[in-house]
This record gives C-alpha cells, structure tokens and sequence, in this order.
C-alpha cells in the first residue's frame, strides 16, 4: 500500500447494532485495517481479514460491511470508488459465516419429520374412521352426490356434457334383479343405489353414500353375469365397511399436511398426488382384501360361485398385468394375482343353484347403455374363458374397484 493510501481519510455512516442511530464517522485506511473515529473521539479497529459484506436491502452505490463475531454494528460506504478500495483489501470479504447449531438443527428437522409421520400415518387415518362412523347418512350421500358429478364432468372427453346414467328399463330391471339375488341388505349402513355409467373403462368403483358405479366397459368385459355380480358384491363391501366415506376423510387429512409442507410450487400437485397415493395404499389394499373377503360370503350366500371374482380378475390380468414392484407400492389395489388365489380357494366347488341372470335378462343388461357389442364364442374348456371380449382398451384407473 503507497503512504498516500496510508494516510486516506474517507467518510461512512456507522451503527454500533445496540441503538437505531446512525453516525458520520470518519475512516482512516492503515495497512492491515479500518480505523473507525467516531464524533465522540472514540475509534474501532475492524481488521481487513474479518470484514463481511453485508446485504444492501436499499440497493444503494457502495458498500454495507460488518465485522466478523458481530452480527450488529455496520458500516455504510457511498461510492463505487471507496466499495471498489475495501474490496480489494478486504480477503474474506463474502466469505459466509460458520453455521451455528447444526446438530441442533438437524434434531428440529428430524422431530418435525417424525411429527408429520405420526400425524399422517397415525392421527389422520385414526381421526378418520372416527369421523366416518360419525358422519350422517346425510352429509356422506351429499358428498357422495357431488362426487359422482364430477367424476361425470370429468369422464367426458368432449368437456360439454357428462358422462350419461344408462337406464334402459330392461336392463335396469335386470340389474335390479342381480341386486336382490346378492341380498346386501340386512348388511348395508344405508340403501345403496347401484347405476351404470356410458363409458367404456373397465371398473367399478363405490362412492360416500351408498352410490355403486359400473362402467358399460366392465359390463361387456364380463363373460358371464356372475362375474359382473361377484363385481358387484366386491363394491357392496365397500359400502358396509364405508370405506369410500374413510378415504375421502384420509386423503382430504394427507393431502392437507401434505399441502401446508410443500406449498404451491411448480411441479407441486405431482409431488402431493404421487405422496398421497404412496400413504394411501396400504390402506386401501386392506379395504380392497376386506371387500374380496365380504363379496366371497355373500356370493357362496346368494348362492353363486366366488371364484367369478377370480376369473374377472384374471381376465384383467392378462390383458393388463399386474402391479409389480415399486409400481404396487403406488397401486390401491393388491396384487391381481393374490386376489384370484383367494376368490378360487373360497369356491366350495358346487354349482350355482340357478343363473343370476338367464339369457334374455344378461343381454338386456349388457345393453342397458345402447347396442353391445356382438359377443365373440370360445371354444369349451375346462376352465372359464379368459380372454378379454372385443372391448374398448382402456386401463382401469378410477379408484375403489
């Protein structure tokens, strides 16, 4: 540094950090640091190697500088001249200070995360079938109503009309007919109203409510109407367990927390609907298994054989697969496979005491949407048929079937 440099006066605006007070002081450059002189007379010393830059919130031309150890005082220098001087004296001008407490830190962040968990995987689903058992017939068919429009609303391609109820009388009928058969009702927490979507996706799912939807596709998937009955008899389970009013209360409570840790950011509803679905699945994997397990008794009580649970499947499962992997830990439904094993091992073997449906009847359901499409014969064997009829192919996605 040349002696002129040595002796260079320069003036700033300081704040000691302990009043709102700011003073002229004037600067005195030596070779190894800043001589603040204040108007009482009274100088500090900030070394160069422990001044920092601080952040200029105002966006002015100079300089703001602290000092190192002291998160308070600063000193404000006008002019890119003088900023432009300190700098180049200044080494570890914007060299961050340490991080403080981070294993403190880190104990806060890992108490947060389990706190989340408890509440997620604990209190939301334990404060949901709470609040399932509690909710009135009355607010669960509500919702059940407002759902069953949107998923209309949504179904339909063309974004001007929903999706349309079929109801062609003889079919009605005839489903009406399959409804009594399976005899749900001494089980039902309240009546249940079973309707037919126009659409051609291969499911079926219940709503809040007592509400049961098929899909036409499912209808003209199914080989025989003791399938579509065992379908049936699966989504009944679900209404008696009212599993559709706890999963609309569990996912509202996940998503929720979920909503309050994320925030609305870019990619967000990904990130809450992937999270969500991964919470999500164990649960709705043991009530898919509960509503298998109820539709066997009630087929075998009605009647009918439980393994045409099992065949449907495994229609499904040969044209679609099975969830493997990671994939299942992302599916609401168990494995395919495990769900034919089960529906074949709880047939007693017996033959139907009589058909569901008799022909004209199943035609006439097959049909309650408009004109089915014309039904392709198999050659006779000793199993069901297992290949998937001339049908629109479209993967079930629709929840709860």
């Amino acid at each position: 540094m040349t002696p002129d440099a040595q002796e260079q006066h320069l003036f700033a605006q300081f704040v000691n950090g302990r009043d709102a007070r700011w003073q002229r002081v004037e600067l005195h450059v030596t070779p190894t640091a800043l001589r603040i002189t204040r108007p009482d007379g009274a100088r500090i010393e900030w070394p160069f190697d422990s001044l920092r830059r601080a952040p200029d919130q105002a966006g002015r031309d100079g300089i703001v500088l602290s000092q190192a150890g002291d998160k308070l005082a600063r000193l404000v220098l006008k002019g890119k001249g003088p900023a432009e001087q300190i700098a180049g004296l200044a080494p570890n001008l914007t060299q961050r200070p340490p991080f403080e407490n981070l294993g403190r830190l880190l104990k806060w962040s890992a108490a947060a995360l389990a706190s989340v968990a408890v509440i997620i995987f604990f209190l939301v689903p334990v404060m949901a079938n709470q609040l399932a058992e509690f909710l009135p017939p009355e607010g669960e068919k509500a919702l059940g109503d407002t759902t069953f429009e949107q998923i209309r609303v949504a179904l339909d391609q063309t974004g001007l009309d929903p999706v349309q109820v079929c109801d062609r009388p003889e079919g009605a009928a005839a489903l009406a007919k399959m409804e009594v058969r399976l005899n749900p009702y001494s089980d039902l927490p309240y009546p249940i109203r079973v309707q037919v979507l126009d659409h051609p996706m291969v499911n079926a799912f219940a709503l809040p409510g007592g509400r049961v939807i098929l899909f036409k596709g499912l209808i003209h998937a199914a080989e025989a109407p003791e399938e579509l009955a065992a379908v049936l008899a699966h989504e009944i389970g679900h209404v008696v367990a009212r599993d559709p009013t706890r999963d609309a209360l569990r996912s509202a409570g996940s998503i929720g927390v979920l909503g309050l840790l994320f925030g609305d950011f870019a990619g967000g509803t990904v990130v809450l609907f992937l999270a969500n679905q991964l919470i999500n699945a164990s649960y709705s994997q043991d009530a898919e298994t509960g509503a298998d397990t109820y539709a066997h008794a009630l087929l075998e009580q009605a009647g009918l054989p439980p393994s045409a649970l099992g065949t449907m499947f495994q229609r499904l499962k040969d044209k679609h697969g099975d969830a493997e992997g990671i994939i299942a830990h992302f599916a609401s439904h168990p494995q395919l496979e495990d769900r034919i094993s089960a529906a074949l091992a709880a047939d007693t073997g017996e033959a139907p005491e009589r058909p569901v449906l008799d022909s004209d009847e199943w035609e006439a359901l097959r049909q309650i949407c408009g004109e089915a499409p014309a039904r392709i014969p198999e050659p006779t064997r000793d199993i069901p048929p297992l290949k998937e009829p001339k049908a629109p192919d479209v993967v079930p996605s629709v929840k709860k079937g």
